[in-house]
């Protein structure tokens, strides 16, 4: 049994990691400072199964400004998940982004450091790329948005420590996740709630951007991997993609199939930053790690339209 730390635990794919290693025996310290990203709700309802299980223990932090030293004492591995995401809002809060991304990060490490633990796993994600995200992880990193540069500069901050002070890093670069508990800001979420609510959803760009989509609980498999296996994952970058390439069009005519209904578009042009093709390769994830994807786009989405009744009802 190891001793976790999983930052971001109340977020969206923090919280499945936390009950996954939870299941496999491994005792979990969950770190949250409910960043007023979205309504802080969403994240408690996150947290409900959690605050009941015998080895969970949580902690709300600001990774920012809070002392970390307790939390990580006596830790085998952290996982960076804690982040501020998306793309637009990059743009007019950078400030927030910076001080989380990069600052928080620095902070993390230097604890991390300080604490002698054995493994640091950072989450990061395909905007690093750039507009076009196609390519294996020897692919020079262009981001082409406020949040792809501070997710970057995280990954930086993350190879000084592991040059300087040896200390031991993983990064896997997440592809467009999706599927129960997505923020409510996320493109399949809102899109889902426009149907349930016989609402109109607005959609930036010709339709025709395709992501490699990467269902939670696989991309939480991939995580899970890496650290049961530092042998292998030690040092090493890994690309975490779902398998399957669909363009937002495509989505969007399997969501109306499964709720038997169709959704008025409000066509916009398409946004700053958004990157236009995303397509994991996920070769040296498969190789190294034995990570395989198995949910399908439509069964992936066929979930998510469940929790999120759920969360209607």
């Amino acid at each position: 049994m190891s001793r976790c730390v999983v930052t971001g635990a109340a977020g969206f794919v923090g919280s499945h990691l936390c009950e996954v290693l939870l299941d496999r025996g491994h005792e979990v310290i969950g770190v949250d400072g409910f960043i007023p990203y979205y309504p802080r709700s969403f994240k408690e309802q996150n947290l409900v199964d959690l605050r009941g299980r015998k080895r969970f223990q949580f902690a709300e932090l600001d990774l920012r400004e809070d002392e970390l030293a307790p939390v990580f004492k006596g830790a085998d591995a952290i996982f960076h998940l804690a982040a501020m995401a998306g793309l637009m809002r990059s743009w007019s809060d950078f400030q927030w982004y910076s001080s989380c991304n990069a600052e928080g990060t620095q902070r993390v490490l230097d604890a991390a450091r300080d604490a002698d633990v054995g493994h640091l796993l950072y989450i990061s994600t395909s905007s690093v790329y750039g507009r076009e995200a196609t390519g294996d992880e020897t692919t020079l990193p262009a981001p082409y948005s406020p949040y792809g540069i501070t997710k970057l500069a995280g990954e930086h901050l993350c190879r000084a420590y592991e040059a300087n002070f040896g200390l031991p890093i993983t990064i896997l670069r997440y592809f467009s996740v999706y599927g129960p508990r997505q923020r409510p800001d996320m493109a399949y979420h809102i899109m889902i709630r426009a149907l349930l609510n016989g609402e109109s959803f607005t959609q930036y760009g010709d339709g025709e951007q395709t992501r490699s989509n990467t269902f939670c609980l696989d991309g939480v498999d991939a995580t899970v991997r890496a650290f049961e296996q530092p042998d292998r994952a030690l040092g090493e970058v890994f690309n975490v993609g779902g398998g399957e390439i669909v363009s937002l069009n495509h989505v969007r005519e399997m969501l109306e199939d499964l709720l038997g209904r169709k959704i008025e578009i409000d066509h916009q042009p398409a946004r700053p930053g958004d990157q236009k093709h995303t397509a994991a390769n996920i070769e040296k994830a498969q190789r190294l790690l034995g990570y395989t994807p198995t949910t399908r786009v439509y069964e992936g989405l066929k979930a998510q339209i469940e929790w999120q009744r759920g969360l209607q009802g």
